[in-house]
Order: C-alpha cells, then sequence, then structure tokens
C-alpha cells in the first residue's frame, strides 16, 4: 500500500517550472498553485499580464492533488436551508457559479488539450436515514423549480439501478457534475498557464509581503524576491508566510481517502452500475467513485483532525476500509493499493470567500467543492483584478473571524463528538 496520492503518483509531473527564485518585476504575483492560482495563471497569461507564480512546494501537490476526484455541481450544504438564510435571489446566484465552474473545468480541458479522462457521470447524494430523504426531497423541489432542473430524486424503491447496497433511503441525482483525474488536470493547466507565458516558481513558500506603493507589493520567498503591481493570494490553509487573518477565517480540517486495487468490471456494474460521483448525507460523510482503470476511490472525513502524516493517514484508513466493507461487503478481500490524507479549507458557513482587502486579492475557503469552483474563481479573479468586482459572485459577504480562533483549531476533537452524536440520533 502506497501512503501517497493516487493522483500525484500516476500523473506525468509538471517539467516547466522555472529555476531558482523570483526578480524584477511582474504585472501580478499569484501565490499557490493549486487550481485557484493555475487557473487565475493561465487566464492573466492568457490576456497578455507578465504573471508570477510563486508555490511553497510543487504545482497542484496540496488540496488540489488530495482529493476525491469529483466535480460536483451543487452545494455541499441544504440549498433550502441556504435559500432560506441568504434569500433565494443570492442563492441561485451562487448555485449558477458552481454550474459554471463545471463547465469551465470542460471548457478548459478542450481548449487546452488536458487528458484527464473528464467524463460528466452526475453525482448521487444518498440519503442516511429516512429524514434525510425528506430533506433533500424538499430542497429538490425547489432547486429544479428555480434554478436546476437537471435535478432528480431516486427512492429507495429504484436505489439498486444506482448502488449495489440496501443502506440507503434514496438520494438526489444531479446530473452535470463529472468526474476527473485530478493530478493529471493540475499538471495540465500548469502547463498550459506556463505554455501561455505565466512563469512557475515551485519551492519559493513567500516569506514576506510588504505593500511599498499603492497596490504595489514586495513578495519575498527564500530564493529572491519581486515587486508585483497586484497580488493574488490563492493559499488556502497554507500556514506559511504572513498570512494571520486569513487564517482566522479558515478551519484546516482533514479528509483521507483509500483506492482499492483494479477491480473486475462486473462486480462495479453490480456496486456502482451508472459510475456516479457518489456522497452521503452524514456529517462524518462517505464518498466513493470508480477512476478510470477501475479501481474503487472510497473516501470520507473518517475522523475530526487538523492533521495529515502517515500515522493519521493510516488511522483513518483503516476506519475508511471498514465503512467501505460494511458498504460493499464484497470488497472484503479487496487489496487496498493507495491510503493518503489531505486538508479541506471550511469556512465557519462552508460557503467560499473571495475579494480585496488591504490593496491583496484573495479567493479560498471552498469547503469541499475546491476542484470546479477554484478553477472558476482562478478565472473570475482574473477579470477582479481588470477591474470587474462585479463579476465576482462573493462580492460583498461578510467574512468574520472565528471566534477563539487564531490558526490552531484547538474544538475540532469537541465538533467532532457533536457530530458524531448528531450522526446516531438525527
Amino acid at each position: 500500500m502506497k501512503m501517497t496520492s493516487y493522483w500525484l503518483d500516476t500523473a506525468t509531473p509538471f517539467g516547466g517550472a522555472m529555476q531558482g527564485g523570483p526578480e524584477g518585476t511582474a504585472d501580478v504575483a499569484v501565490i499557490g498553485a493549486g487550481f485557484t492560482g493555475l487557473s487565475a495563471a493561465l487566464a492573466l497569461a492568457r490576456k497578455g499580464a507578465k504573471v508570477v507564480l510563486l508555490e511553497a512546494g510543487r504545482v497542484a501537490n496540496a488540496a488540489s492533488g488530495r482529493n476525491g476526484g469529483m466535480c460536483n455541481n451543487g452545494f455541499a450544504q441544504d440549498y433550502y436551508a441556504l435559500s432560506t438564510g441568504l434569500g433565494r435571489e443570492r442563492a441561485n446566484i451562487l448555485y449558477r457559479a458552481f454550474d459554471a465552474g463545471v463547465d469551465l473545468v470542460e471548457r478548459i480541458i478542450t481548449e487546452e488539450g488536458i487528458n484527464c479522462h473528464f467524463r460528466r457521470v452526475g453525482k448521487l447524494k444518498l440519503a442516511a436515514k429516512p429524514a434525510h430523504y425528506d430533506k433533500i426531497a424538499r430542497s429538490q423541489e425547489l432547486l429544479a423549480r428555480d434554478v436546476d432542473p437537471d435535478t432528480c430524486m431516486v427512492p429507495r424503491s429504484e436505489m439498486r439501478a444506482e448502488i449495489g447496497s440496501d443502506r440507503y433511503f434514496g438520494g438526489m441525482l444531479f446530473k452535470k457534475s463529472a468526474g476527473m483525474h485530478m493530478g493529471q488536470y493540475g499538471q495540465g493547466l500548469a502547463a498550459a498557464a506556463a505554455r501561455h507565458g505565466a512563469r512557475i516558481y515551485e519551492n519559493n513558500p513567500v516569506i514576506g509581503l510588504r505593500r511599498v506603493e499603492g497596490q504595489v507589493h514586495e513578495v519575498t520567498t527564500p530564493q529572491g524576491s519581486l515587486r508585483a503591481n497586484q497580488v493574488l493570494l490563492a493559499t488556502g490553509t497554507s500556514r506559511i508566510g504572513p498570512l494571520g487573518w486569513f487564517r482566522r477565517r479558515i478551519v484546516p480540517v482533514g479528509a483521507y481517502i483509500i483506492v482499492t486495487e483494479p477491480l473486475p468490471v462486473s462486480l462495479l456494474d453490480r456496486l456502482t452500475p451508472n459510475r456516479r460521483n457518489t456522497t452521503d448525507t452524514r456529517n462524518f460523510v462517505n464518498y466513493f467513485r470508480v477512476l478510470p482503470d477501475n479501481r474503487l476511490l472510497f473516501g470520507g472525513r473518517a475522523r475530526f483532525s487538523s492533521a495529515s502524516d502517515p500515522v493519521s493517514d493510516a488511522k483513518s484508513g483503516a476506519i475508511l476500509r471498514r465503512s467501505m466493507i460494511a458498504l460493499f461487503p464484497e470488497l472484503t478481500d479487496a487489496r487496498i493499493d493507495y491510503c493518503w490524507g489531505g486538508m479541506v479549507e471550511m469556512t465557519r458557513d462552508r460557503l467560499p470567500r473571495a475579494g480585496e482587502r488591504d490593496g491583496l486579492f484573495y479567493s479560498m475557503g471552498y469547503s469541499g467543492h475546491g476542484t470546479h469552483m477554484a478553477t472558476y474563481m482562478g478565472a473570475v479573479m482574473a477579470e477582479v483584478l481588470d477591474g470587474r468586482a462585479d463579476l465576482n459572485p462573493w462580492h460583498g459577504m461578510d467574512w468574520p473571524a472565528i471566534p477563539g480562533y487564531f490558526g490552531t483549531p484547538w474544538f475540532l476533537p469537541f465538533v467532532g463528538a457533536y457530530y458524531r452524536y448528531q450522526d446516531w440520533v438525527k
């Protein structure tokens, strides 16, 4: 079993990084080479801007290369509750942004010739309890009427056409969602940005960020520095650099994944006949999908932790394997070939934030929907930097700090205990 991301292990690494460190000047310095930063660098370079992209490690090596491989439209939280809280009009604007993100991913893949097995397979959200089915059915009725007619309910009597298990009480199908190979997408996105003129520096963590005049910032790494007319923070949960204001608003929560050996097609046809991206309604969520080489990826929260290291990942992987076998007993003897973890950047309300603060532009906090929203917001922020703040769907949304939180999530064990209780009683 490899304690590394399947996506990163099976993708051709990006070979177009600049040597050494940054120097001179740039129109825009983008900090962070995940999907947000790469998408922004590509969009800006296409517009003719002089772009420098700085990454603390390797391209698409953090959350962008450690996720579940799902490009899902729709909110993580309940649409009915969100539309009640934000208002129907605002909720629909945000929902359409999620849809537009999936469309943009597909368009970039086509235009730039990225071979990453993109396929619109749909997402199935499974009701873990009868009351959960009623709740998501209420949301689906509103969605179909107001904003997304490409959704439908799958009652429990029809679940065997979707999943080879009787554990769930029905579900909701989002037909626009897609799956792809995240490693190949990330490396291909980097290659496209470089091909259009962006200068990408790996292993260059930002350790200094100083405003020198107007919006011009001096950006410093251990290997060099440059001056940029504009700076875009696309760093997510990075603990490197002078980003304390953002760390008080984002909580890194561990997400863990296992991947089986290649499985017989006949077995996969019984377990997941339509090859959907599948997730359930528990707080300790489980999700799964089939990979291009017929492996089953099975992921989830497993434990509420802010750590991802070999020991933590192995413990979580053992929990996930038990959950997978409980759902699909046919996989009892299936070999686990990959086990890894990564950090999901969660905001308090599980909605992203993007905008400008003290001359710094930022987009982050995708809360488990980073693949398409990061790609979309990278492109949107390229327009915002060009003076089109009105295109930012998150413009004007308040973003208060989390009380008592300064970057170390001491409260996660208590949150985990509360959510485990909620999963038990509700």
